[in-house]
């Protein structure tokens, strides 16, 4: 019973919201275009449950990994009643094609600006104190006489509220000197310290220069009340910090730079997914808008049998004024499906080694 309450039923909820949403998207944009729209399916496989509403079937079907959005006129080989040509998905405009393919990676990049700005109206936003944890010995900081346990009230004038505000103030005057007033208990006091340029490790082993002082943070954080116009704005701000990370990740991992076994796949989105419902359910709000962004940009991807392959090849129609003939879609769509398959093995091998070896 506790597997399946902090495991399967927490990852149920996650995937089933993210797929609900992508599958929307595709869904709403249709009747947008009036596209006639058959079946909209969480899941794949053999149906559990059904009905049909007006002229769609709506299904719950046995495998949860995914979902999909049935449009008339999607197959080169459907046959289409003479009435319905003009509904068919074939015969809209591009332009019009282009949209209803994005709206599934659009609606998940939603869901996450709404799910992060949904947490910081309710809850607050969250920083991480100004507060010192360490400083080490012979530093910029030390030689300034900053302690643990002090606190960073300003720099150069500005009130400092969170530890990434040090960090920017810091990388702005490397070598040149900054104004610090600290609160140590009872006590304020000014003191300039000099940041020193250094090659560090970035969060991909790589060697970087920064410019330091030689703090680090005590870890506490604290929750402040915003409005709601900057609960918006903050969201939005989290969702590209998310989807810039998700992209660089992309691009160091096809550089060779982030190696191939860190990739996971749904079996270890079920454990974190568990896990962080297990310490507080609450916490996968923001899990689930960080794996809806993933979920975007994966489908965002120019290979054939995902969206954003579809994406490619309306936009060589443009380029073209013609569309890929059926030949060479179906060749390509092979190939697409190949390079998914593998990339199913390799994260599934990923998340049962992680298991195995855990």
């Amino acid at each position: 019973m506790s597997t399946v309450l902090y495991y399967i039923i927490p990852f149920i909820v996650v995937l089933g919201v993210l797929i609900f949403f992508h599958e929307m998207g595709h869904f709403l944009l249709s009747k947008l275009f009036k596209v006639k729209v058959l079946k909209f399916s969480l899941g794949f496989g053999p149906k559990v449950i059904g009905k049909t509403v007006g002229e769609t079937e709506y299904v719950i079907s046995a495998f949860p990994l995914g979902g999909y959005v049935k449009l008339l006129g999607e197959n080169d080989d459907e046959e289409i009643a003479p009435e319905d040509i003009q509904r068919a998905f074939s015969s809209k405009p591009v332009q019009h094609r282009i949209a209803i393919a994005a709206a599934g990676p659009a609606f998940n990049f939603l869901l996450a600006f709404l799910l992060f700005s949904g947490i910081y109206l309710i809850s607050g936003y969250p920083i991480l104190a100004p507060e010192v944890g360490q400083v080490r010995p012979d530093s910029p900081a030390d030689k300034a006489g900053i302690q643990k346990g002090d606190i960073i009230e300003s720099i150069e004038g500005t009130k400092i509220e969170r530890w990434d505000q040090i960090k920017q103030f810091v990388e702005k005057k490397p070598e040149q000197g900054l104004n610090l007033v600290v609160i140590r208990g009872e006590t304020r006091f000014s003191t300039t310290v000099f940041p020193k340029q250094e090659i560090v490790k970035n969060i991909f082993g790589e060697d970087v220069k920064s410019a330091l002082i030689g703090i680090v943070t005590s870890g506490r954080t604290e929750q402040i009340n915003i409005s709601p116009f900057r609960a918006i704005k903050e969201g939005a701000v989290k969702t590209w910090e998310i989807t810039y990370l998700t992209v660089l990740v992309l691009v160091k991992l096809i550089q060779g730079v982030v190696p191939l076994k860190t990739v996971g796949g749904p079996i270890m989105i079920g454990q974190l997914a568990g896990e962080i419902a297990r310490e507080n359910f609450g916490y996968l709000i923001p899990f689930m808008a960080v794996i809806s962004v993933n979920l975007a940009i994966l489908n965002l991807l120019p290979v054939p049998v995902l969206d954003g392959g579809m994406i490619l090849f309306f936009l060589i129609e443009i380029v073209t004024r013609k569309p890929i003939s059926i030949k060479k879609r179906e060749m390509a769509q092979k190939i697409g499906f190949g390079l998914l398959l593998l990339l199913m093995a390799l994260v599934f091998y990923n998340d049962l080694l992680r298991i195995i070896t855990k």
